[in-house]
This record gives C-alpha cells, sequence and structure tokens, in this order.
C-alpha cells in the first residue's frame, strides 16, 4: 500500500487544512510601508503568551459560516469522527476541538491509550443547506497513517524518547523557558506524537508495513512492536523529532547563550531515539490564528543541518 507521506517540520498544521499562515508582512504594494506598518500592527494583536494559549482565536480559511453550523452540530459531527477512526482506521479517539473551514469543518483528535497521537479529519458541510455531511467524513492521504506511524515509534523508543523527556524537563526547570500548554496541543496539534515540547512525523515508504500491520492487529503490545521493529535496521533519515521552545517571560528574546547550551547538549547526548533533530526557541508569544510562532528572532537549528542521531 502506497500513500502520500506528511512531514510536518512546523507547529501545528495550519497549511493543510487552509489555514491562516500569510504572514509575510512585507506587503510591497504601492503604500509602501504604510501598508507594511498596518500589517505587522495587525499580526502582533494576534498574538498571546504561550502560557495563555490553549486553541483560543485559532481560525481556518473561509470557516466564518462553517463555525457557526458545526458548533450548532457538534454532537453528530463528534459521533461521525469517531465512527469514521474505528471503522478506517482501527482507533478510539477522543474530539478535543472542532474548527470551522472552507466548507467543512476540521476535528481535532487524539488517540486513546497506544499508538498515542494527535491528527483530524474533516467533515463537509452544506453552507447553504446549513447540513453536517457526517456519511462523508474523510482525512488527508497519508496524514492519520503517519501519526499512527509516529506513535509506534514512540511505543518501540520510549526508553530513549524518555531520556529526552527528562532532559527538556529538567531544562524548563532550571532555564527561564517553557513548552505549549497540553491544552494547546489537544486543540490545535495534528502531527502526530506530540508532547508539550517535541512532536515526531515519519517519512519513509517500509513503514508502510508498519501501518498495515496495526489494522490487522491494533491491540498489539509494546513488547511485541518493540521486537518487530526495534532490532531491525531503521534509518534515522526516516524519522523527524522537532523540538519547540519559549521564553518563559513576556517582552523576553529568545536566549542565544540557553539556545547554544541545549543544541550543544542534544548534540553530545547519547541513547537518544534515531531521527533528525530540530531545536527552536521562540520567545513568549504564539499567533493564536495560526498556532504557531512564525517570527523573526526565531532561534533554529534544523533543516539542513538536523541534529542526527542513529
Amino acid at each position: 500500500m502506497k500513500y502520500k507521506k506528511i512531514i510536518t517540520l512546523s507547529i501545528g498544521i495550519p497549511i493543510l487544512l487552509g489555514g491562516c499562515m500569510n504572514l509575510d508582512l512585507g506587503n510591497h504594494d504601492k503604500n509602501g510601508g504604510k501598508t507594511e506598518a498596518n500589517s505587522q500592527a495587525e499580526y502582533n494583536q494576534n498574538l498571546i503568551s504561550v502560557q495563555d494559549y490553549t486553541g483560543q482565536g485559532y481560525e481556518l480559511d473561509g470557516g466564518e459560516e462553517t463555525t457557526k453550523i458545526a458548533e450548532a452540530h457538534r454532537e453528530e459531527i463528534e459521533k461521525a469522527v469517531k465512527t469514521f477512526f474505528l471503522d478506517k482506521y482501527k482507533t478510539k479517539v477522543k474530539v478535543h476541538h472542532i474548527v470551522g473551514a472552507l466548507n467543512a469543518a476540521s476535528v481535532f483528535v487524539e488517540s486513546e491509550g497506544e499508538p498515542h497521537f494527535h491528527t483530524y479529519a474533516v467533515v463537509p458541510i452544506d453552507v447553504k443547506a446549513e447540513e453536517v455531511l457526517t456519511d462523508k467524513v474523510w482525512s488527508q492521504e497519508g496524514q492519520v497513517e503517519s501519526a499512527i506511524n509516529s506513535g509506534i515509534y514512540a511505543m518501540v523508543f520510549d526508553q530513549e524518547l524518555g531520556k529526552l523527556d527528562d532532559y527538556l524537563a529538567k531544562t524548563a526547570k532550571q532555564e527561564p523557558v517553557v513548552g505549549m500548554r497540553q491544552e494547546a496541543v489537544n486543540n490545535v496539534m495534528a502531527s502526530g506524537f506530540h508532547t508539550i515540547y517535541y512532536y515526531i512525523t515519519t517519512f519513509d515508504d517500509s513503514l508502510d508495513k508498519v501501518y498495515l500491520k496495526y489494522l490487522k492487529n491494533p491491540n498489539k503490545s509494546k513488547e511485541e512492536w518493540k521486537r518487530e521493529i526495534k532490532h531491525s535496521k531503521t534509518d534515522p533519515e526516516s524519522f523527524y523529532v522537532t523540538i519547540h521552545l519559549f521564553m518563559e517571560k513576556p517582552n523576553t528574546e529568545p536566549d542565544k547563550s540557553i539556545f547554544d547550551q541545549i543544541v550543544k547538549d542534544m548534540e553530545n547526548m547519547e541513547g537518544l531515539a534515531p531521527g533528525q533533530y530540530s531545536v527552536f526557541l521562540h520567545d513568549n508569544t504564539i499567533n493564536k490564528k495560526a498556532g504557531s510562532n512564525s517570527q523573526e528572532n526565531t532561534l533554529e537549528r534544523s533543516d539542513p543541518t538536523y541534529i542526527m542521531k542513529d
């Protein structure tokens, strides 16, 4: 079975869902500096402290009308999406957030138990008739499959990821940095296995077999997955671990000394899960409409200079 792989190397998935990602503040039209200043002011109005962000204000293009319709039919949508995941992906999910999009509602879900992951489904909406088409629920090709694979990866390399968890939690205690709130992860993130500090995405044709094995036996234990995957050849270039940290205090620029130390620690750390690691250190803000921080002051170590672990 072949399907298109989805790699998400920044917070959230607004591009995949048609979200508000027009962050080009340098609008070079005839109004020049005035237009740019207005765009910057509008952008700044959407910034919120990461500690206060739970997903409020998240928007997708074309969602003005459909949001109201989706809210009026929330119970129907939740039931349809849960049935969709159980029938197609053999997975029970919790519905966290429903966001109106163009002629549809995007539904953010979290799997129950393991493999653990966050993803989304789409429920079409007939705006004119104000009806939700619960018999036509769909998901972007490869999106859920990749999310399931990332959850299985996290099961197989649980001890190695536990080392990363401990390091990031310790760093957050010792340094003035924080991760996202769990509520924000639940409500607007759909990248697969996701913690408050990082998420995992996968990109490997060989993982098609893993997904198919999961469909045949979704109750396979962690030990069984480890026997099948961990001791076989694992290509670290097939896995991406993306770390996002934020400054703890408002109106604080990303601290380069903290960032450099984290990068150095990651480079020298042994016993991590195989993969290509990226590190981002943002200021204290997040764009509530997009669920991400895309400001120019962000410090990053990423493509093409990933931190490789094998």
